[in-house]
């Protein structure tokens, strides 16, 4: 996996298709709940890890590599595939949804907008996204402890 996991547990790492998307929503829902995630927040992880899958799918060639982690005070979903990548735009994620005329980008603005932080690399290898959202019952105001290298 990319970038520094120290202080985190490995919860899931395996490559997937499009087949395996609805059974890994429900994978990823269940062990945040076990992770502590309750509630709207577990709903709201569930359906970013799902848009970051699909995403995968549909732009990164049909496949793509999940990485689930457990952190002190945060849940980290990562979603790496190996389709052509996109250059981004001058805005940051989740600053404002993607125009009405763009291909794409509402996944990663849904992302966005239902964790706590979100990170994307993206390059002619594929692309790599990471969210993140805190298990503790506040938001924590601290920074993200691992980036993609």
């Amino acid at each position: 996996m990319a970038g520094d996991s120290a202080g985190a547990d490995l919860l899931l790492d395996l490559a997937f298709t499009a087949t395996d998307v609805t059974a890994l929503r429900h994978r990823i829902a269940d062990l945040a709940r076990g992770a502590g995630l309750g509630g709207d927040r577990l709903d709201d992880f569930a359906l970013a890890a799902y848009e970051l899958l699909t995403n995968a799918v549909r732009h990164g060639g049909g496949t793509g590599r999940l990485w689930l982690l457990r952190a002190p005070d945060r849940l980290v979903c990562q979603v790496a595939d190996d389709g052509r990548g996109f250059v981004a735009d001058d805005r940051k994620p989740g600053e404002r949804p993607p125009e009405p005329t763009s291909p794409g980008g509402l996944g990663l603005f849904l992302a966005e907008q239902l964790t706590d932080g979100i990170e994307i690399v993206s390059g002619g290898r594929g692309t790599t996204v990471r969210i993140y959202i805190t298990t503790e019952s506040e938001q924590s105001e601290s920074s993200y402890p691992m980036s993609i290298g």
